[in-house]
């Protein structure tokens, strides 16, 4: 290896399992070898097809429920975190408020079960505003409403003990492919989150960093890391991409998305148009060590992780085609147990019976007073 293993657990996101229960994702983890889970709390009356997984009850939580919580997964040896991956910043209005009182009532519940003391966090996105981003300087006045959303919503979460992390997914699909742009989550790039911290110097915000982003972008993630403020990035996704190379890059390059033409004339001219509102940036999505190679080099992107002291865990969010895509619940856990072992010797020290996690992290027992549930117009 190029530098020492850190021994970072390895946790699953538990998106991968919508039809699961909370007490069945759990028991999953466990079989798969895994340290944690990033259970999915997404809303019920939420507007997003995609990802719906809601792993816990996020209306009825209390102190009692979170002690219940910790002792489950103490129980199981596993680590926690939360997440809901929604646009903050625009959209529909109604909804926007809506996600963002859902993320007030994350905030509070990671604050019941030990925040950042139990390490446990809150994963959001921010999304993009694009009544804002079809005017001039329409980036920087997305900057400016991230701003005027979250600086109140990270003091929240300060005040509480808690970290929220922004995932780095553009969100590519979340408009109709009949839009030109495919930028539709704003620290969809380094340069946005460099400028998002300098907005908001807390240090109750930072990142969940997804490799998988940046190589359909034609980004090394190893220089992302090596350019990006460690301390912010305090998990990390398993995901990953294979760069097609297909009629359909050679005709649409690879700086912009395939765009919507009429179909008949599409045929006609020979051109390739995306065949669903996802497919437009000529990749397939992957898990590492699963059904082929990859347009990544893993041993490249941990080693620069270890180096800069990032100890983490290591999430592996299955959205591979041909494990989680498939609706097959067994090529979802194959999926997910072959991305473990090709994981393990870049991450855990070698022992008598192979490659394992060489620690075991409990939760501490809550001791939190129960607080309301806030909305955030009480908060701006």
């Amino acid at each position: 290896m190029g530098s020492e293993k850190k021994n970072s657990p390895i946790w699953v996101m538990s998106s991968a399992f919508e039809g699961l229960s909370q007490a069945e994702v759990i028991s999953k983890t466990v079989d798969l070898g895994a340290q944690g889970v990033d259970l999915c709390v997404f809303r019920k009356d939420g507007t997003r097809q995609d990802h719906v997984a809601t792993h816990l009850d996020y209306d009825n939580f209390g102190p009692e429920q979170a002690k219940i919580l910790i002792d489950q997964f103490n129980m199981a040896g596993l680590q926690l975190s939360l997440g809901a991956f929604e646009n903050m910043i625009g959209g529909e209005p109604d909804q926007r408020i809506k996600n963002q009182n859902h993320l007030l009532k994350l905030i509070r519940i990671a604050y019941l079960l030990g925040g950042d003391a139990n390490n446990v966090k809150v994963g959001t996105f921010v999304g993009y505003n694009h009544t804002l981003g079809n005017e001039d300087f329409g980036f920087e006045k997305n900057l400016l409403e991230y701003q005027r959303v979250f600086a109140p919503i990270v003091a929240y979460a300060e005040s509480l003990g808690v970290t929220i992390l922004y995932e780095n997914c553009p969100m590519e699909g979340w408009r109709p492919a009949s839009f030109s742009s495919t930028y539709n989550n704003l620290p969809a790039v380094l340069a946005a989150r460099k400028l998002m911290y300098s907005l908001i110097p807390s240090k109750a915000h930072g990142e969940i960093y997804d490799p998988s982003h940046d190589v359909w972008q034609h980004t090394d993630p190893v220089e992302v890391i090596r350019a990006s403020d460690i301390v912010r990035i305090q998990r990390i996704h398993v995901k990953t991409t294979r760069n097609l190379h297909t009629q359909a890059r050679t005709q649409w390059g690879g700086m912009y998305p395939m765009q919507v033409v009429d179909k008949e004339l599409a045929e006609k001219a020979g051109v390739a148009i995306p065949a669903n509102d996802w497919d437009r940036h000529h990749y397939e999505a992957m898990l590492p060590g699963f059904g082929g190679s990859d347009s990544m080099d893993w041993r490249a992107f941990v080693d620069i992780l270890n180096e800069r002291g990032f100890a983490g865990p290591y999430e592996i969010e299955n959205e591979a085609r041909n494990s989680k895509e498939t609706g097959n619940s067994e090529a979802t856990l194959q999926g997910f147990s072959a991305a473990m072992g090709f994981l393990a010797p870049m991450l855990w020290e070698l022992a008598q019976s192979g490659y394992h996690y060489q620690h075991r992290d409990d939760l501490k027992t809550p001791c939190a007073q129960d607080i309301p549930i806030r909305e955030i117009g009480s908060l701006v």
